[in-house]
């Protein structure tokens, strides 16, 4: 299986911005679709976006389209997430997941991801 660490998270003002990362060890990234999820406390993980094994598609819950977008470098095994206009709403752990096959609006369900990171808490305050 692919190790996966997440970094980049902290605290910020409504508003603003971060860049999540999530380095990828043990496999070759490219073989994997990637998906990142967030769960907020007392909530269940929720979708947040997925990109594909080439970085051509990438699908996103409605809650981040137009503010949140993912990358991807295989060369350099990483996968990022560019945060913008963060609302307080945002606020929760973030994490990064492999799968080797979903689709579209498939990747949402967090079964489809066999390995996942620790998280790195994103903070946003209002």
């Amino acid at each position: 299986q692919v190790q996966l660490v997440e970094s980049g998270g902290g605290l910020v003002q409504a508003g603003g911005s971060l860049r999540l990362s999530c380095a990828a060890s043990g496999r070759t990234l490219s073989w994997y679709v990637m998906g990142w999820f967030r769960q907020a406390p007392g909530k269940e993980r929720e979708f947040v976006g997925a990109i594909t094994r080439s970085g051509g598609t990438t699908t996103y819950a409605d809650s981040v389209k137009g503010r949140f977008t993912i990358s991807r470098d295989n060369a350099k095994i990483a996968v990022y997430l560019q945060m913008n206009s963060l609302k307080p709403e945002d606020t929760a752990v973030y994490y990064c997941a492999a799968a080797t096959y979903c689709s579209g609006y498939g990747c949402a369900d967090p079964t489809a991801f066999r390995s996942w990171g620790q998280g790195t808490q994103v903070t946003v305050s209002s």
